[in-house]
């Protein structure tokens, strides 16, 4: 694995990153006051609410909630994981980004390889789309589509082509030099049985890129053509530096451009399933690269849509499937997520059935579709006979571990009722016999602006205040609310970390993220002529609040136990502090 980007690096994207320029490219912005605005990109509106402030780096929906740095944006616009969005970044500016040391860690990668890897495997899907229409088999290969009911226009939407029947076409295209047949080899592209003997990994085959998050190509499926070859039906790309099937899907890229909003996301098991769903007009289908649904397929789905549908053959293969897909979906069923599954008629796949029925009555079965609450007691009881003390208690021992799984409290007490009914107990008997503490319950409490959220709210948007009060690290000791958050963000600011999104990035993966982005984006209304004095005055009635807290416990001991003569001494000086304001 690689190592962990360094914070310093962040810190520097983030700097040379302007958040107004890269807002403006995707969203287009206009001048409001010393701020932009627009119509908001998360959510459908008529008249703008979201602002982007170029002081503080950060951008905020008044409408949605929307908040964050350039990081959080292009996570949020473009579907990205945090290192993904770093990447992106990264390659705006023309930056590799470095790796902290760890353990067991390959060789780095540079941008430029990287950078060279995609452009090749781009270069390569667009040579198998130009064989599909040139190469001596094409007439039986578009016929072929053609009897699987694909159009021109799906065919060029998912970039599909044609491998050559031919051993080395992508050999004799690419490989230039020493280095290019490396570089063939070690994107799999070709394969190697002699020294310097080369011929294609894929041959007579047609081809379906599978393209990541960012639509670049990074492998590819290939479907053979010839009945007689003894090859598999379906060869994958194996793993290489560019490609990590347990963290791709098949036609996700495809689905976001379709789709403004993905509602609902089907997932089924082949390319042409996608493929030919997507002829259909139902284009929101993914399928996993030749692997089960992994925990990164579900991360990966969830952070996409609300609603994810599960679509499998009826028989064995297909319902170990859902359940292999049930189990690693749980952690990520928090509040307002579904995940449902369809079971197919024996025989069928989601092409061949929306050939026979299309769109219409193929959508129609997801009213039919099982809530996972349901599928999960139905296949833990299959095997289990509820008659009996001896099965309740296996359904319970059974039960219970996947149940304190689920992040929802709502999900959980719906489970654990269904269990109850299953064994005759009731929800809470069951209750205490879960582990995981349950969330809180209810929506969020209006935040209320309080001294020391007025303080961190100021600071955090004007880092230049952390100078114009004195850095008094010896407070954090004190048990105020808040003031160990000050001090921190205080030192952040005084050791140059210079704007709002830099400070709140710091805190991403931290508890206080949450609240310091709600505090970013805090309209405090002080106009700037005012806003050291207010700062500091906010400042001088927390210290007054930490002196009294000691002065008081000081007085307590005085009376309880005695002081040292160090403690008398600064009992005598705090009473003199707190009489001079």
């Amino acid at each position: 694995m690689a190592g962990k980007i360094p914070r310093s690096f962040i810190d520097d994207l983030l700097a040379r990153t302007d958040i107004v320029d890269l807002i403006d490219g995707k969203v287009g912005l206009k001048k409001a006051g010393k701020d932009y605005q627009a119509c908001c990109p998360f959510h459908n509106e008529k008249s703008p609410s979201f602002t982007v402030s170029q002081d503080k780096q950060f951008y905020h929906c008044f409408g949605c909630g929307a908040h964050g740095n350039a990081i959080s944006f292009m996570m949020e616009y473009e579907k990205l994981e945090f290192v993904d969005a770093i990447e992106e970044l990264a390659g705006l500016l023309n930056l590799d980004v470095p790796r902290e040391n760890a353990t067991n860690q390959g060789p780095q990668v540079s941008t430029e390889q990287k950078r060279s890897d995609y452009e090749l495997m781009m270069h390569v899907a667009k040579f198998y789309q130009h064989q599909l229409k040139h190469h001596d088999n094409s007439t039986q290969v578009i016929e072929y589509l053609k009897g699987r009911g694909l159009s021109g226009e799906t065919a060029k939407q998912f970039m599909i082509g044609y491998a050559p029947s031919e051993w080395d076409s992508v050999c004799k295209t690419f490989a230039k030099n020493q280095d290019s047949k490396k570089q063939l080899l070690e994107l799999k592209l070709a394969s190697e049985k002699s020294a310097g003997r080369q011929f294609d990994f894929f041959r007579d085959r047609l081809m379906f890129p599978i393209r990541d998050k960012r639509g670049r190509v990074i492998a590819f499926g290939g479907r053979i053509m010839n009945s007689d070859d003894n090859g598999p039906k379906y060869l994958n790309s194996p793993e290489t530096r560019v490609f990590h099937k347990g963290f791709e899907l098949y036609g996700l890229y495809e689905a976001k451009h379709a789709n403004k909003k993905l509602e609902q996301i089907l997932v089924v098991e082949g390319y042409m399933d996608v493929v030919a769903l997507a002829e259909k007009g139902i284009n929101y289908a993914v399928a996993a690269l030749g692997t089960a649904t992994t925990p990164e397929h579900i991360h990966t789905l969830f952070r996409t849509t609300d609603r994810i549908i599960c679509c499998y053959d009826g028989d064995r293969a297909g319902r170990d499937a859902a359940w292999r897909a049930l189990e690693n979906a749980l952690p990520y069923l928090n509040h307002g997520k579904s995940l449902e599954f369809v079971f197919l008629p024996d025989g069928e796949d989601p092409d061949s059935l929306v050939q026979k029925e299309g769109r219409e009555a193929f959508e129609l079965r997801y009213d039919d579709a099982t809530d996972f609450s349901v599928y999960l007691f139905d296949r833990l009881a299959q095997e289990i006979n509820l008659t009996t003390d001896a099965g309740k208690s296996k359904l319970l021992q059974q039960a219970l571990p996947l149940i304190e799984k689920v992040p929802s409290d709502y999900y959980q007490d719906n489970l654990l009722d269904k269990l109850a009914r299953l064994i005759g107990r009731t929800r809470a008997q069951l209750q205490k016999k879960i582990n995981t503490p349950k969330q809180q319950q209810g929506l969020a409490k209006k935040f209320k602006i309080t001294p020391m959220r007025r303080a961190i709210g100021l600071l955090l948007q004007h880092p230049e205040l952390a100078s114009e009060v004195p850095f008094q690290p010896e407070l954090a000791q004190m048990d105020v609310p808040g003031i160990k958050l000050f001090i921190q963000l205080q030192k952040l600011a005084l050791d140059k970390t210079n704007t709002t999104a830099q400070l709140l990035e710091q805190f991403r993966e931290s508890p206080e993220y949450a609240p310091l982005a709600k505090l970013a984006a805090w309209q405090h209304q002080v106009n700037q002529d005012s806003l050291t004095s207010e700062f500091q005055s906010t400042f001088n009635f927390i210290e007054d609040q930490c002196l009294n807290l000691r002065l008081e416990s000081l007085l307590i001991k005085e009376k309880t136990q005695g002081l040292s003569k160090a403690e008398k001494q600064e009992y005598s000086m705090l009473t003199l502090a707190l009489k001079g304001r």
